[in-house]
């Protein structure tokens, strides 16, 4: 399969498989390779890990560079483009994904209202219910201070967001756009790179945190199911956008929210119906939400619009 950047499709998914291995697998370098002591606690351990993450991205842009035949002497904003890396309609590329992902987690916060609600009118202090919302206030404002001096929300809200869509968005998909795949089979096909690089779980939770085979394979499948999906969304939104900052907004929004609730027991059903109405809302927006015209100035009339195809 020929590509218009010099990369052959073979190339390119072989290129796409080794970032995805060695983004798992720097993070055991430092004690497997450099045989560095290990962490004497979790914080120097998930610092530790950061630096790997941070190591593989840089390395992933650069040989991602090389192969699509990106000199170092170009321009630096047109390197940075490639990658989506861009702050014109930065204002659009965080609203409109982040308003599109919300509408999944509809079910997610009528079941939070309804406990707030039910809250309000349990009190047993008679509290208003502007005083009751300033405490969720104030709750919230604590929650997001313990947050900033925590290093696993570090991992899960900053580091694990940009450097997971650096990788396996802006580094794999110009490389799949340029070796000839469509834009429908990689949004489909590139999160299975996304899927695989989260197979290290398994290993960390039967072999160190000893679970039984059973529970860490469902454990593990249970979140490769999610990987994938999410994968599709986030490649979607990438290639419609051509901005990383669109899937990186939704990565953090969902990790924040977890996965969306859309049954709650003695909700009444009430729950269940905003989850559909927020289902059907987003399915109904997911192309208008996204037209590439909304993020780009102008969008050539090539198939792949970004431009890649002109290489």
């Amino acid at each position: 399969m020929a590509a218009s950047g010099g990369v052959s499709g073979s190339a390119a998914v072989a290129a796409c498989a080794a970032m995805a291995v060695f983004y798992v697998a720097i993070l055991y370098s430092p004690t497997l390779v450099f045989r560095l002591p290990p962490p004497s606690s979790l914080q120097s351990f998930m610092l530790r890990r950061f630096a790997c993450a941070a190591v593989s991205s840089l390395i992933s842009l650069l040989f991602s560079s090389f192969l699509l035949g990106v000199g170092p002497f170009e321009d630096f904003s047109f390197i940075l483009n490639i990658y989506g890396i861009r702050s014109d309609h930065a204002y659009q590329a965080v609203a409109f994904p982040l308003l599109l992902t919300a509408l999944l987690y509809a079910g997610s916060f009528t079941s939070r209202a309804l406990l707030f609600i039910h809250a309000w009118r349990g009190s047993r202090d008679g509290s208003s219910f502007g005083a009751c919302l300033f405490n969720l206030a104030e709750r919230c404002l604590e929650g997001a201070r313990r947050s900033a001096s925590d290093v696993l929300a570090w991992r899960n809200y900053v580091v694990a967001p940009i450097t997971e869509e650096l990788v396996f968005r802006a580094c794999m998909i110009p490389l799949l756009l340029c070796g000839g795949f469509t834009t429908y089979s990689i949004t489909f096909f590139s999160p299975i790179f996304f899927s695989l690089a989260h197979l290290n779980h398994f290993l960390e939770l039967y072999y160190q945190q000893k679970y039984n085979f059973s529970k860490a394979f469902l454990i593990v499948g249970n979140q490769l199911g999610y990987t994938v999906i999410f994968g599709w969304y986030a490649s979607f939104l990438f290639i419609r956008t051509g901005n990383l900052i669109a899937p990186i907004v939704a990565h953090i929004f969902c990790n924040v929210m977890g996965l969306p609730v859309f049954l709650s027991p003695g909700a009444k059903g009430k729950v269940a119906i905003s989850f559909a109405v927020g289902v059907v809302g987003f399915f109904k927006l997911l192309f208008l939400a996204t037209r590439p015209d909304l993020y780009n100035d102008q969008t050539d009339n090539c198939s792949c619009w970004h431009g890649y195809c002109n290489w």
